[in-house]
């Protein structure tokens, strides 16, 4: 007995939208995997800097398991507050350029311990409706009202700042790097906007994180804006090839969040290990721009044999470059003929985009050498070919 859940998965492999786990047997240098026996090119990892395997992160994470334990032992508030927790705060606050920092156990765990923590009956959300899933389910918990504009609309935003400008809370949120288009937020008008209609900013750094900036701490850092947002979020789980995420602000926000944010409140705090490569990661991104200036550099020479060949990468300006697909089907068709030549790229379809927008998202790091990119784009622009998906481009 119990429930029939066997109708809905198949509706879902009818659809092309069924998810399976992907098993990665080896992790290799080169920004390289082992899956099945096979070596792959991993085209769809999010460790930007190759930080996951560098030997100072694996062997700072050692220390802190060999002086503090395994395991944290209980949550924040209860004794599972350790000095190497207050360390890692204290230096992502001098990191981002905050009076004070708060460590989440992930990213999703940020964003929706932070919303719902401040916002609240009576209160607006704005949100870019590219933003990611975490900052959606951390409005909804929150019972604000919540409007999501168009992508890089700004004229919709400031149309409805203007409505909802004396609510006793208004709050914009966007994605700095957006995860599947990899293109930007406009900042810079963000930033005017909020000061002009009384709201607050809050920034999701996990993609520009260790990329972006001149000691990598984001978007903000490389515009010379983060003292205007009040809210500053990313993550250690991408580019700074460990766990866990972040929030900078100021003292009464963290405050704040210790007394309100329950996934914060409610969770054991993050182990010794993850807090050591934590901190080895901090300090190589702040000390060692050349991985970051190499990362974009081969992004854009990649992106640019993409978009010359007709293939369609929307807006992207950054390490995440999506070749757009379209039909679910054709998308999970495209990566398995990249499987078959060594390409691992997997295929991002609704909900993760809208209905008819399925693509490849093809991610980027510092650990490719330039002859496998080369190559790598010589493979996907055949394979495009053969799927007629390159665009007719005039000389």
């Amino acid at each position: 007995m119990g429930f029939d859940l066997q109708p809905e998965l198949e509706a879902l492999e009818a659809q092309h939208l069924r998810r399976r786990l992907q098993v990665i047997d080896q992790v290799l240098p080169g920004g390289k995997v082992i899956v099945g026996g096979r070596e792959f090119l991993n085209l769809s990892s999010n460790d930007y800097l190759g930080l996951a395997l560098d030997p100072r992160l694996i062997a700072a994470a050692q220390a802190a398991a060999g002086r503090w334990g395994a395991g944290s032992t209980a949550s924040r508030l209860i004794t599972g507050t350790l000095a190497l927790h207050q360390q890692v705060e204290t230096e992502v606050a001098d990191f981002k350029g905050t009076d004070r920092a708060i460590i989440f156990n992930t990213g999703y765990m940020a964003n929706v311990g932070v919303i719902s923590a401040l916002m609240g009956k009576g209160d607006v959300i704005l949100s870019d409706r590219l933003n990611h899933a975490s900052i959606i389910d951390g409005m909804r918990l929150s019972e604000a009202g919540f409007y999501r504009y168009p992508h890089r609309d700004l004229n919709r935003l400031e149309d409805l700042l203007k409505k909802y400008c004396a609510v006793r809370r208004l709050l914009i949120v966007t994605d700095s790097v957006f995860s599947v288009d990899g293109d930007l937020a406009p900042l810079a008008d963000l930033v005017r906007l909020k000061e002009r209609y009384g709201a607050w900013l809050m920034i999701d750094e996990a993609h520009a994180t260790g990329v972006l900036g001149a000691t990598g701490a984001g978007l903000a850092e490389a515009l010379g804006l983060s003292a205007g947002i009040e809210i500053h979020m990313g993550t250690f789980s991408k580019a700074l090839g460990s766990f866990g995420a972040y929030v900078a602000g100021s003292a009464p926000l963290i405050d704040m969040l210790h007394n309100r944010a329950r996934a914060f409140i409610y969770s054991t705090a993050l182990p010794p290990p993850v807090l050591g490569a934590m901190q080895a990661a901090l300090a190589i991104v702040r000390q060692e721009p050349e991985p970051r200036d190499y990362l974009l550099e081969q992004a854009a020479l990649f992106r640019q044999r993409l978009q010359a060949a007709g293939l369609d990468t929307l807006e992207s300006e950054t390490q995440i470059i999506p070749v757009l697909v379209g039909d679910n089907r054709r998308s999970l068709e495209f990566a398995a003929r990249l499987r078959q030549i060594g390409l691992m790229a997997v295929a991002i379809r609704p909900p993760t985009v809208a209905a008819g927008s399925a693509r490849l998202r093809f991610s980027l790091s510092a650990a490719h050498q330039p002859a496998d990119l080369a190559r790598a784009a010589e493979q996907i622009i055949a394979a495009g070919r053969e799927m007629g998906l390159n665009k007719r481009t005039c000389s």
